[in-house]
Formats: C-alpha cells, sequence, structure tokens
C-alpha cells in the first residue's frame, strides 16, 4: 500500500533511482499495483563516472528525468500482500513503479527486475 511521502524504488531506465509520492490519482486512502500515483524525483541514477572531462554529456544524455521531477509512475510491486480474484496470494519485498508520461507512455524502454502483470483473460499455454 503506498501513501503519501512513501518512497518507492524506480525500475526503469528513464535515470531515476527512488521517488517520493506526492500525490494518489483517483484514490482517497492508499493505492496498490496498477495504480497511477504523482511522484517527485528524489535520487537520480548514475550511468557512470560523475567526474572528468567530457563525462558529463554522457551522463546527463542518459538521464530522461533530474532531482526535483514531477512525473506520474504507475506501480508495478507493493510489499502489501496482494490476493488475485483465483485466490493466490502474492507479495514483494519492497515497492517498485515504473515512471510513465501524461499519455501513459513509458518514460524509460527497459524494466529491471520483478512486476506484477495481470490480466482479465487468464492465458493459455495451449491455445485454447
Amino acid at each position: 500500500m503506498i501513501q503519501l511521502k512513501t518512497l518507492i524504488n524506480c525500475i526503469d531506465n528513464s535515470g531515476a533511482a527512488i521517488v517520493e509520492c506526492v500525490q494518489l490519482i483517483k484514490r482517497k486512502q492508499a493505492a496498490s499495483v496498477g495504480d497511477r500515483i504523482v511522484v517527485v524525483v528524489q535520487k537520480q541514477r548514475s550511468f557512470g563516472p560523475e567526474s572528468g572531462p567530457g563525462s558529463g554529456v554522457a551522463t546527463s544524455a542518459a538521464n530522461k528525468v533530474r532531482r526535483g521531477d514531477i512525473r506520474h509512475a504507475v506501480i508495478v510491486r507493493a510489499a502489501k500482500k496482494y490476493q488475485r480474484p483465483d485466490g493466490s496470494v502474492i507479495k514483494f519485498g519492497d515497492n517498485a513503479c515504473v515512471l510513465i508520461n501524461k499519455a501513459g507512455d513509458m518514460v524509460g524502454t527497459r524494466l529491471s527486475g520483478e512486476y506484477l502483470i495481470y490480466s482479465e483473460r487468464p492465458l493459455s499455454i495451449f491455445g485454447d
């Protein structure tokens, strides 16, 4: 369950490492997996050495967001137990999110680690 002021790991390659929840969208109490929230980037991920001639350009070009940026995000992992309609229970070790733009597209291009994918229709590997 994600509340205001919760620190969340960012698992995409947008350049943010840790973000803080500042607003829940369409929720009053707490957000869970799949909900949209508004976040502020608290810690930026470094992609290489920050000192030295010429390295600042490559590092800043790799980061799509900076510290203090306000962005929208979708929660993909939550430490709170989550029960699916079929009865299975899922629990992760931490809280994680993915940054998105206002249209709903991901800011980054890759995801690292596990994340929850939920489909209304059960998936079948045999094509039934």
